[in-house]
């Protein structure tokens, strides 16, 4: 009988799984295995939020295969050993033996399928990978030159002209029992969960695994993608999807997504939207910029610690630890940077515009280097994905690929008044502002007094907050520096005239 190892990676989920859809498809005993060997993603293993999205993802893939008739067998790399390892536990009671996986597009995870592939192929035996994780695969869009898009919306254009028609592949209906003798680590032995459980937040979060992924969507759909293109901006409604980290690990897939939304579309759609543009058509640019991200990071695979545009080599950064520890800790005194980056511990997750504010103002009022940013965000978020990270942090830096020119400096305190003008996510995430009127949470600065609030129809509005930091740096003072930090680079970028 043939048998065929299913090497899961960033795919935890039975729908539309190409490769063990495949391996199921041809009545093969199939072997799903996940290896854990966090050394083959070099320099960017998991951090901790990953690490604990990854345990609880593993757990719940665990259940459905057993759902199915079979089970998950853990194993710790290097990956090439424990797949020769389980080869040669199979060898004498199969026929056959071939190992199929779905395709990664990191660096190092490229790297790796290449010698899993080219060592397998030399014991003799077969290989086979597939696309489960993206519509598009890096190199299938490119330019009427034959080269890599580096600007957003001519990509996107193409993606559409190439067709978005993909249909989701149904999870099989039973698989074939695994051998008992195989054996399986513990998931508790990966040691993945913190050893001071800090995660009580996540906890209460998430619905991690293949069927909170799909609960997801279906709530998203049913309740709200009509407000979707305007919700999105407001970081107190929950007008986003919250899928990324679903996403991330392949708990769902995008084909999933895509097929969702067509079958809203079919079904009359939904109007509305910016300059035109449907709830649909928003969430499908919003899609489309995720896979943008992956076709950037696999033609430029620099861009992970250096930029894209190389006249930002050199750039004079700041060192500041004082800065960067007040920014990681949600203590710069900038109201709307430190609820995101209190949501962002307490959650493993911060509202997209919000992830905005929260990088451009480390980069461009503290003059603090993108990569160390770039650092937190992966250590904190349950979606800290390489390619997602990468692209967002060189945009806000002004250095990559469709990137904010330099001149751009979102300004936080505009910000907030816009998108949270009555300060609810301030107040929710920063409780030390929430005895101020909401036009005093964006500017507690320049609150009353205590005890001197005004009077606004009978209520007192102010009372400045007792135990809340002045702000770390002047907004319009560090960005006047940046900018003009900024220019002298550009100039002798140039040269002399």
């Amino acid at each position: 009988m043939e048998t065929v190892i299913v090497w899961l990676r960033r795919d935890l989920r039975l729908v539309d799984n190409p490769a063990l859809y495949e391996a199921a498809r041809r009545g093969a005993r199939v072997i799903p295995v996940y290896i854990h060997d966090p050394e083959a993603d070099g320099d960017w293993a998991p951090g901790a939020a990953s690490r604990w999205w990854l345990h609880y993802s593993l757990q719940s893939l665990a259940r459905t295969l057993r759902a199915a008739g079979s089970r998950l067998v853990l194993r710790r790399g290097p990956t090439l050993a424990a797949l020769r390892a389980l080869v040669g536990e199979l060898g004498a009671q199969a026929e056959s033996l071939a190992v199929y996986w779905n395709r990664r597009y990191e660096p190092a995870q490229i790297a790796l399928a290449r010698t899993v592939r080219t060592e397998l192929e030399a014991d003799g035996i077969g290989c086979a990978s597939y696309n489960a994780g993206l519509l598009f695969e890096p190199g299938t869009v490119q330019t009427g030159s034959g080269g890599p898009y580096r600007v957003f919306t001519p990509f996107w254009r193409r993606c559409q002209q190439l067709g978005l028609e993909q249909t989701p592949l149904p999870a099989p209906a039973r698989l074939p029992a695994v051998p008992r003798r195989l054996r399986s680590e513990r998931l508790s032995a990966l040691g993945l969960l913190p050893t001071v459980r800090w995660d009580a937040g996540l906890r209460e979060t998430w619905s991690v695994g293949e069927a909170g992924a799909g609960e997801r969507l279906a709530a998203f759909i049913e309740t709200g993608l009509g407000d979707y293109p305007a919700a999105r901006d407001v970081p107190a409604a929950p007008g986003t999807t919250r899928l990324s980290p679903h996403l991330h690990f392949g708990e769902i897939g995008p084909r999933q997504v895509l097929a969702a939304l067509r079958a809203v579309s079919m079904a009359g759609g939904l109007d509305g939207g910016r300059g035109g543009e449907s709830p649909v058509e928003t969430l499908l640019r919003q899609l489309a910029w995720r896979e943008f991200a992956h076709h950037i990071l696999y033609h430029f695979p620099h861009t992970t610690h250096a930029p894209l545009d190389a006249r930002y080599a050199g750039f004079p950064w700041r060192r500041s630890p004082r800065l960067l520890h007040a920014w990681q800790a949600g203590n710069t005194g900038v109201p709307l940077v430190d609820a995101g980056m209190r949501e962002l511990w307490h959650t493993g997750w911060m509202h997209n515009r919000v992830r905005m504010v929260a990088a451009s103002f480390l980069t461009k009022h503290c003059r603090i280097r993108w990569q160390e940013g770039a650092r937190w965000f992966w250590e904190t978020l349950v979606d800290a994905d390489l390619a997602n990270n990468t692209l967002g942090w060189q945009w806000a830096a002004g250095s990559g690929a469709d990137a904010a020119p330099y001149f751009r400096v979102f300004n936080p305190q505009r910000q907030s008044e816009r998108f949270d003008p009555q300060g609810e996510y301030l107040a929710r995430w920063v409780p030390e502002l929430a005895a101020l009127a909401p036009r005093w949470r964006h500017r507690p600065w320049n609150a009353p007094a205590q005890g001197q609030g005004e009077l606004m129809g009978g209520a007192l509005e102010g009372a400045a907050p007792v135990d809340y930091p002045a702000p770390v740096v002047d907004l319009a003072q560090g960005r006047e520096e940046a900018l003009a930090a900024y220019r002298r680079h550009m100039r002798r970028q140039r040269g002399p005239a």
